[in-house]
């Protein structure tokens, strides 16, 4: 008898019939012989309204009170779901994350699970009941209700079955599996049979929205394998595992893209020890995440330093700068928008040489200027305008041969 643990996203269960649906595929693995744990997202759209209910309720609405209304919305599907079940004559039971034994800290919006306690759903189990619990939610060691983040539900299902030692969690959704580019700007595009932990961590990261990263390094860090897979049909889709060397053949697997990118300059910086965290930190301070970071030293004494910033924390990031530029000395400060970063993604990167420069003989021959470049063990991530993003990839794609035939 296996362990399944089956994660089901927003439009999976976006009404009452999509979750007559997701009941007969959760029963079809029960009647398989096999004990079935399913982590369900709120119905499609409701997060949203529920924020925007908050926010017609206060101006700033308290992060703990705006935790306990977002729970509500993955509360409603794991209720229906089960009273489904059952109603299909099969012993369902939903649970709350506290019931489930979530504990986060207190991040209240973004909280990590600190620890998960598997006897309540162990005991259900035994007793061959389907357990359906909602996702996106704990509790910390007060007792208070928190979510973890957008797309928390995916991280909910991997670390509940990692707690569980289940044999397989399964990511539903309403892609059929992670692809070698978006399929919406790359029409040769082509699913990915398996792919490891790292190379979809780094996809998550630099873009792809498949799967949520949290979500990601707790399957790599327990070793749990993912199967990515649609709800709409029964095709299979894509596996997550560790590495093997099957994989080293292929020398580039994926080709990503992230338009929510910007970069800030701070020119003539003093090239002195901590400036850079002076320059850095208070970014930290605010929750705002650096990715790539590039410095330019002058033979006087003086450096420049670009970095860049998510697009919609660009302002924020900004300001704090240049009240940093302002008290470091620095000659001028300025940014830009309209930029996006295109990656190429692969394990078999580390045993084949020419990568980058095929990266940049491919994009130099469509007149693609590169701003910025950042390089890693198995990715190559390149700054470009924006308007370039889509000509990019293609492009990519097909230089590096993942097109599909």
């Amino acid at each position: 008898m296996r362990l399944i643990v089956q994660k089901y996203g927003g439009t999976s269960v976006a009404d009452p019939d999509r979750i007559r649906h997701v009941a007969r595929r959760v029963s079809k693995a029960y009647n398989d012989g096999h004990n079935v744990v399913v982590i369900l997202s709120a119905m499609a759209g409701v997060t949203d309204n529920l924020i925007d209910l908050a926010g017609q309720a206060a101006q700033s609405p308290d992060l703990r009170e705006l935790d306990v209304l977002l729970a509500t919305g993955e509360q409603t599907t794991a209720a229906l779901l089960a009273m489904t079940l059952r109603d299909m004559n099969y012993p369902a039971r939903s649970m709350l994350g506290h019931q489930a034994q979530v504990v986060t800290d207190r991040d209240f919006g973004n909280a990590h699970i600190l620890e998960i306690g598997t006897q309540a759903i162990e005991n259900l189990l035994t007793q061959r009941n389907i357990v359906v619990v909602a996702g996106f939610q704990g509790t910390d060691s007060q007792g208070n209700i928190t979510t973890l983040g957008r797309g928390g539900s995916d991280t909910s299902a991997v670390a509940i079955a990692a707690a569980l030692k289940a044999d397989v969690c399964e990511i539903y959704t309403d892609v059929d599996g992670v692809y070698t580019a978006d399929p919406n700007i790359c029409g040769k595009a082509r699913k990915i049979k398996t792919i490891s932990y790292d190379e979809m961590l780094n996809m998550a990261s630099l873009g792809a929205k498949v799967l949520q990263i949290r979500s990601v390094g707790f399957a790599k860090k327990y070793k749990i394998p993912v199967h990515v897979r649609s709800s709409f049909n029964e095709e299979e889709g894509t596996m997550v595992v560790s590495e093997n060397s099957g994989m080293e053949s292929v020398m580039v697997s994926a080709v990503t893209h992230d338009k929510n990118q910007a970069w800030i300059t701070l020119n003539k910086v003093p090239d002195q020890p901590g400036i850079a965290a002076k320059i850095f930190t208070p970014l930290a301070d605010r929750g705002i995440v650096v990715d790539m970071i590039i410095q330019n030293t002058h033979t006087n004494g003086q450096t420049d330093l670009t970095f860049t910033v998510p697009e919609n924390e660009y302002d924020m990031a900004l300001e704090i700068e240049k009240r940093v530029a302002r008290e470091i000395g620095a000659d001028d400060i300025f940014g830009k928008k309209e930029i996006a970063k295109v990656s190429v993604i692969g394990v078999g990167m580390k045993n084949h040489s020419g990568v980058a420069a095929t990266m940049f003989a491919a994009l130099a021959a469509e007149n693609i200027n590169i701003s910025m470049i950042s390089t890693s063990e198995i990715r190559i991530s390149c700054v470009v305008d924006e308007k370039y993003t889509e000509l990019a990839v293609r492009i990519l794609h097909t230089a590096f041969g993942l097109d599909a035939e």
